[in-house]
């Protein structure tokens, strides 16, 4: 009787999960900047167009002029820190991809490897050393060295009544010259998302 009982629990886990698995899912291509926002949090849209609006202020400011006027050339700028101090998970590493991108593409300044790719640079630096052909081999000692250090923090707000709620986010950024400490610009940028979650009663 105990087999009946155990060959009848096996085909009613054998059906649920064949019922399981069928179910239907609908996968639809997007534009990469396509704008959604279906949960309110922070997403690639935000990452992108406030990493553009403030790398474009960033470089019309006066600072900007001034400092080329004086140096004879554009400047050199490296990504420092960017503190994600949010309610939420943040993938700074993609903002940030995105802070270079945008000025990289402005054409305005010289932008070289953060710490950690200067880590991995350099490893494969020594690891030439003794390994590749002499025509070939990078020489140590020829870095480009940063004039400016470009750091930010991303906060956020959250008010919520019920099945409502306004996200708040402020980004703020600054530019500071690596020798003297003296900070050229500063700059935010602030993006508040109503959100509505009503309930389904089944």
């Amino acid at each position: 009787m105990s087999k009946i009982w155990i060959l009848a629990l096996c085909a009613s886990v054998a059906l649920l999960s064949a019922c399981s698995s069928g179910t239907n899912t609908k996968v639809t291509r997007l534009d990469a900047n396509t704008v959604t926002d279906l949960s309110g949090s922070w997403n690639d849209t935000d990452s992108r167009l406030v990493a553009d609006e403030m790398i474009n202020d960033c470089l019309g400011r006066p600072w900007y002029s001034q400092y080329a006027q004086q140096k004879g050339s554009v400047p050199t700028i490296v990504i420092g820190k960017v503190r994600n101090k949010s309610h939420e998970h943040i993938r700074v590493e993609t903002f940030i991809k995105d802070i270079e991108r945008a000025l990289i593409n402005s054409g305005k300044a010289e932008f070289v490897a953060n710490a950690n790719e200067r880590a991995d640079l350099r490893d494969e630096l020594a690891d030439q050393q003794g390994n590749v052909t002499e025509e070939t081999q990078k020489d140590a000692g020829m870095e480009i060295g940063a004039d400016l250090m470009l750091t930010g923090t991303i906060n956020s707000v959250i008010d919520q009544e019920g099945g409502e709620q306004v996200v708040f986010y402020q980004i703020d950024m600054e530019l500071t010259d690596i020798q003297s400490h003296r900070k050229l610009w500063i700059g935010d940028k602030k993006i508040k998302k109503y959100v509505a979650k009503s309930s389904v009663k089944m």
